[in-house]
């Protein structure tokens, strides 16, 4: 029987631009599907049910969750609100889980607290450290490409948005740096070739200078 796996979107991102990810990882053998949530208008106060309803509908069995940058900190504070819920491990691309300096940055200039909505404060804070039974792994990005560096001062190195520090959170099961961009988090053959080992075994492939 295939496993269940949830991708989850990013900020002003739909699930559509999950696609080839969402095709890699049916053909490595997983029963893939999608949520579309909203990630600026209603933010964590309307996403969060919608994912814990999801995740309990897919189960009662083992789920496995993948969810590219915000989606990271809806996945984990779905799971702090409800640690029952059937999910055992949870792969997060590029999320700022220590909290976002791009997010901070361009709350301060006109118009930027709109456009991030009411996902400002997640964005900003991140979640706590991980102390939940599911496995929780990162595969953050290195190729500095992303207007992210342009409101927030970014420590190096980082994806264009996110800084590898602010993935890094403590109670990780593994982390993982890969010279990919943020957005390009999705589209990596290379990234897609580590999930499917994570969603699997739980660890990641060896690569030099690119797994720690």
């Amino acid at each position: 029987m295939r496993v269940p796996v949830l991708l989850l979107h990013g900020l002003w991102m739909r699930s559509a631009a999950l696609g080839l990810l969402s095709r890699r990882l049916r053909a490595a053998g997983f029963a893939v599907s999608t949520l579309n949530y909203p990630s600026v208008r209603g933010g964590p106060d309307v996403a969060l049910p919608l994912l814990i309803d999801s995740l309990r509908a897919l189960g009662p069995g083992p789920v496995r969750i993948v969810a590219h940058s915000l989606g990271g900190l809806m996945a984990l504070s779905a799971l702090q609100a409800e640690p029952q819920l059937p999910v055992d491990r949870v792969l997060c691309l590029g999320s700022p889980l220590c909290g976002s300096a791009a997010a901070h940055g361009l709350a301060r200039w006109p118009g930027g607290r709109h456009l991030l909505g009411d996902s400002l404060g997640l964005l900003r804070t991140g979640v706590p450290a991980w102390q939940g039974t599911a496995q929780v792994a990162m595969i953050a990005g290195s190729l500095a490409l992303g207007l992210g560096a342009l409101p927030g001062r970014l420590s190096r190195p980082h994806d264009g948005t996110v800084a590898v520090a602010e993935t890094q959170l403590p109670g990780l099961a593994a982390h993982c740096v890969l010279p990919v961009s943020h957005s390009g988090l999705v589209f990596s053959r290379a990234v897609a070739t580590q999930a499917a080992q994570f969603l699997g075994d739980g660890r990641f492939q060896p690569e030099p200078a690119a797994i720690r």
